[in-house]
């Protein structure tokens, strides 16, 4: 502790070379929490999926709908706890830019099927009674400033028309990594709607089914034993995990985990040199210094460790400032609820960001270090 200020006073001799370098640090600190949040926000579906949730869906494509027998099939098969539907519905709201998931859903076995999702019993006996009724995830209502009792208007794309609903309910997440930007209706609003249309295609037709296993070990068993039940059919199902479903859906927008982390490692690279050029600098700088130091018996190892100190100084400052930026950013929502619905930075990711910090700042110092610690005295003084 009686170095602290040896320390201090030597980190702010060059104050704006310092500055600059901890804002580079800072800077990079930043970046590296807004990859964070970017990463878990693509794979958020994957990482919150049901070890114990199937999703059955047309062997066409995932817009393709199936037969409301289905349901029932599903059901009876052995292993198979629940089973609940869901319908994609696309629309907009108030302007086309204004996207967000819409769900038609089956509302007593949806709610079983995703306790993660919370909703106050008053809210949801209003849900059922009411088959206009809507329920909006907290990051949308908050987003569009929705409360309950509004009127809210959707503009269909896949369903054309201006479909109204009454805002009743308000969900939110168990975990801050669950999905709160959801819309759900009633399926029946929808199919009796199409009904009285005309649109035969998607009358009684589902988008696709959400099985709930006894055991998440029967898995592959039951994947199988559904495909095989609607082979050679009209509707033939292509069955999946939860979790297999949401890394394929990701996989759609490409290799977002490859793309940051090679981003991540050029500025983490840039970076480490920035770093040791600093301390280079100043280590060259005060080679006279360090003569005197060691004429006055400081040791090798003392010089080693006083310019790591120096260096990991800079780097501790700089990283801790960029990840509190990068956690500040997420202090009012994402930026873009309908692409990023979850904008958060957790705990232990941020302790691996000041981690790398603390790395880089060993790393960097540690060539200027061994320098400065294997300086012959008379070496030094010659240079001078």
């Amino acid at each position: 502790m009686k170095y602290l200020h040896f320390l201090r006073v030597n980190l702010f001799r060059k104050k704006i070379r310092t500055g600059l370098t901890i804002g580079s640090f800072a800077i990079a600190m930043l970046l590296f929490g807004l990859l964070v949040i970017v990463r878990l926000a693509f794979n958020q579906g994957v990482e919150v999926a049901g070890a114990d949730r199937l999703i059955v869906m047309n062997r066409i494509t995932f817009i393709e709908p199936l037969p409301i027998s289905y349901m029932d099939r599903i059901a009876a098969m052995p292993g198979v706890k629940a089973v609940t539907h869901a319908t994609w519905f696309g629309g907009t709201y108030q302007d086309p830019k204004n996207f967000f998931p819409q769900f038609a859903v089956d509302p007593e076995s949806w709610h079983l099927m995703y306790p993660e999702y919370l909703v106050g019993d008053d809210q949801w006996k209003a849900f059922l009674g009411d088959r206009q009724a809507a329920i909006a995830g907290a990051g949308i209502a908050k987003q569009y400033g929705w409360k309950i009792g509004d009127r809210i208007p959707i503009e269909g794309t896949i369903f054309p028309g201006n479909w109204e609903f009454n805002l009743v309910g308000i969900y939110t997440g168990a975990t801050p990594k669950d999905d709160v930007t959801q819309f759900w209706f009633h399926y029946d609003y929808l199919n009796e709607t199409l009904k009285q249309a005309g649109g035969r295609s998607w009358v009684d037709h589902p988008g696709w089914y959400v099985v709930k296993l006894d055991n998440p070990d029967d898995a592959a068993n039951i994947v199988k034993k559904i495909d095989q039940t609607f082979a050679n059919s009209d509707y033939e199902t292509k069955t999946d995990t939860e979790q297999a479903f949401a890394e394929n859906f990701a996989k759609q927008v490409g290799n977002i985990a490859f793309i940051l982390e090679a981003v991540g490692a050029v500025v983490f690279f840039t970076l480490l040199l920035v770093t040791g050029n600093t301390m280079a600098t100043s280590v060259r700088e005060r080679t006279a210094e360090w003569a005197i130091l060691k004429a006055l018996g400081f040791s090798d190892r003392f010089l080693l460790f006083f310019v790591l100190a120096e260096s990991i100084s800079i780097a501790l400052i700089g990283g801790l400032l960029g990840i509190g930026l990068a956690k500040l950013s997420t202090a009012w929502g994402s930026p873009a609820p309908s692409v990023l619905p979850l904008f958060y930075l957790p705990a232990d990711q941020m302790l691996v960001g000041v981690g790398v910090a603390l790395a880089v700042g060993v790393v960097a110092g540690l060539l200027p270090a061994l320098s400065a610690s294997r300086l012959k005295v008379v070496d030094a003084l010659r240079r001078v």
